[in-house]
């Protein structure tokens, strides 16, 4: 949200109709207002830590792994392997996707240091409720092209500010999300225009521990990454399984 000073420079310009020049002065200025956050200021502030999934979650690679074809199939394309092309499809087609465990020990983490997480992804995949029914996931939103529609629903539904959200994205198209939210981070595989407007980036590539990375940037900044730490690994008192992630098996159904 912008300052008052900021607002009363927009409206200033439009009332005097000052010179491009001017105009390009108070807007650099509104401009270095809206920065004088640094990115551990932000950091502090985050109650909900939302991720994109291929390429910050994973590595982007996106493993399609055809069934058997029908015998029905099988037997139009007898005969015509050289003339086929792409007309060939199976009945049934499994989406394979690779994640990090300690993405997955983040989610613990970020719980015991008081943060909600969730997903945010254009593609929808069985491989990715899995992993979000796995990690007990507060939010998991698939299809969803326009980030930003998701993180209004969980404005509306958790009463939080926008600068009480980081986004960690990777891709153009989580771009409008990571321009309105308190925090934005990107992944060290990142587009290049993503970095460029972020305010932090990972050490860490997507599907190698930048989820991690973005979750204990945000505790460091809270003062609370140790003792965080420290109680996921008190074997005197286990943290309860409604703040751990699951343990596969019957956890993944």
């Amino acid at each position: 949200m912008a300052s008052a000073a900021g607002r009363v420079i927009v409206h200033w310009i439009k009332l005097t109709g000052a010179s491009q020049a001017t105009r390009k002065c108070c807007g650099q200025a509104r401009y270095n207002q809206t920065m004088t956050l640094t990115a551990r200021d932000r950091a502090r502030k985050i109650k909900i830590i939302l991720f994109d999934v291929d390429g910050v979650l994973t590595d982007g690679t996106i493993w399609l792994v055809p069934g058997r074809p029908s015998d029905a199939i099988s037997e139009q394309i007898r005969g015509k392997v050289d003339t086929i092309g792409h007309a060939v499809h199976s009945d049934t087609m499994t989406e394979a996707k690779g994640y990090s465990a300690h993405d997955g020990t983040s989610i613990s983490l970020a719980r015991l240091g008081g943060l909600k997480c969730g997903v945010i992804t254009k593609r929808i995949s069985e491989t990715v409720a899995t992993r979000a029914r796995d990690l007990k996931l507060e939010f998991v939103y698939q299809g969803c092209a326009f980030k930003m529609q998701a993180i209004r629903d969980i404005i509306q539904k958790e009463g939080v500010a926008l600068d009480e959200i980081c986004y960690v994205g990777d891709d153009v198209i989580d771009l409008p999300a990571m321009r309105e939210v308190g925090l934005a981070i990107a992944v060290a595989n990142a587009r290049p225009q993503v970095k460029t407007e972020a305010h932090y980036v990972t050490p860490n590539s997507g599907g190698y521990g930048a989820g991690r990375d973005a979750v204990e940037f945000i505790l460091e900044a809270k003062g609370v990454l140790e003792q965080c730490i420290n109680s996921y690994i008190d074997e005197r008192n286990p943290i309860p399984p409604s703040m751990d992630i699951g343990r596969g098996g019957s956890d993944l159904k």
